[in-house]
């Protein structure tokens, strides 16, 4: 089935997971950088003290989706999409409006956990789930809404901002989701509750991912991209200096990077539904790998194009490829559980890589032996994957 045919026949669901993708934009950290001069003002707090506040706030709301998420596996779809942005919208109004510092930080951290962690848990999980032989199509698709938002928000935000105050523009864009919620939420073809809630003895028989060998093994493959990026992010000035570019040249690259998620998302999509989850899960770092690589042997312009331009590819493919891998191993029952665990462990790991290459700098490392590292934890997670991924479960073999 081409993609055509599967927008044709299932418009209205993978409809809600674009839309939810697309709305876990307000809480992501690049709609999120784009304010933070005006949130550091109106919240009292030095760019220092902005920082260290959004790291507590983001490593807060991993931990509550350790304990939220789950709850996708055994709530009806539609009453989790309705919670989620009455909180989202909850923690709107404080950031905007709230005349404590202390509450305008309980927003953000509750746009933080509502945007990025509970929007785009529902988006993959709906389309993770409610698809069999479709699935990795349908996951590309809704990761369009995402790469929606990365393309669209800034430049809309920027046009914007010369009529509009940031806390207007935040109500404004607000009350657009609002409405498009509304419509979908009447009219979508919402599917029902997956199942019962566990209780008392079924909850401790379900996965518990951080107590399984498999989740470790293979954890260090799928954060090898969301680490290494932030590093990239963060440190682009030091990346530019060492790689003797520019950061004008890296500005393009980041365009560059956004425009290849999506044959990354939709050629990744097509593969993991006709050569399966495994075979594209030891392959789609390929292309960021040989970036490292270049950046390593050649540095230059080039290098930041092919770190920028391979990891959109792999980041594009990614969560198609993890998404059919937890299904996989743990079952589509189980999908909630399991991915709201995946995205936990990201949000603490990509909170504290930061400061961890802050730190080397600070020690001082050359850049090129922090890129020699995100390569070794490139090759140390794929190796380490490898036992998971031959097994009989990944293969989708019965033993």
């Amino acid at each position: 089935m081409s993609y055509r045919t599967l927008l044709r026949d299932h418009r209205g669901l993978l409809g809600i997971a674009f839309l939810a993708m697309f709305s876990s934009s307000l809480g992501q950290s690049f709609f999120v950088g784009l304010f933070q001069v005006p949130i550091s003002e109106r919240l009292g707090l030095t760019a220092g003290q902005f920082g260290t506040a959004y790291s507590l706030v983001t490593l807060a709301s991993g931990f509550a989706m350790l304990r939220f998420g789950p709850s996708i596996d055994w709530v009806a779809p539609r009453r989790f999409a309705l919670i989620v942005l009455l909180a989202l919208f909850a923690g709107m109004a404080l950031l905007t409006l709230s005349p404590a510092w202390w509450l305008g930080l309980l927003g953000l951290g509750l746009v933080r956990l509502c945007g990025q962690g509970m929007m785009s848990h529902l988006g993959n999980t709906l389309a993770g789930r409610e698809f069999t032989a479709l699935r990795g199509r349908a996951l590309g698709l809704a990761g369009m809404g995402l790469m929606l938002g990365e393309t669209l928000l800034p430049p809309l935000v920027a046009a914007l901002l010369v009529w509009l105050g940031w806390r207007e523009l935040w109500w404004t864009l607000g009350a657009g989701l609002a409405v498009l919620w509304g419509l979908s939420l009447a009219a979508a073809p919402w599917p029902p509750a997956p199942g019962a809630r566990p209780q008392g003895g079924e909850a401790r028989d379900g996965p518990r991912p951080f107590r399984d060998s498999r989740f470790w093994r293979l954890l260090p493959l799928l954060m090898t991209l969301p680490v290494t990026l932030t590093g990239l992010f963060i440190y682009q000035a030091q990346l530019t200096a060492a790689m003797e570019s520019s950061l004008a040249v890296y500005s393009l690259a980041l365009t560059g990077m956004g425009l290849s998620k999506l044959p990354g998302a939709l050629l990744g999509g097509h593969w993991v539904d006709r050569l399966g989850p495994v075979r594209l899960a030891r392959l789609y770092l390929l292309p960021f790998a040989l970036g490292l690589v270049l950046a390593l042997t050649l540095g230059g312009h080039l290098a930041v194009w092919a770190l920028m331009v391979g990891g959109g590819l792999a980041m594009g493919a990614q969560e198609s490829i993890a998404t059919s891998l937890l299904v996989r191993l743990w079952g589509a029952e189980h999908l909630g559980r399991v991915r709201a665990t995946l995205s936990a462990s990201m949000v603490f790991s990509t909170g504290i890589a930061p400061a961890v290459l802050g730190l080397a700098l600070d020690l001082g490392a050359a850049f090129e032996w922090v890129l020699a590292g995100m390569l070794a934890l490139l090759v140390g997670g794929w190796g380490l994957a490898q036992g998971v991924l031959a097994s009989p479960e990944a293969r989708g073999v019965t033993p």
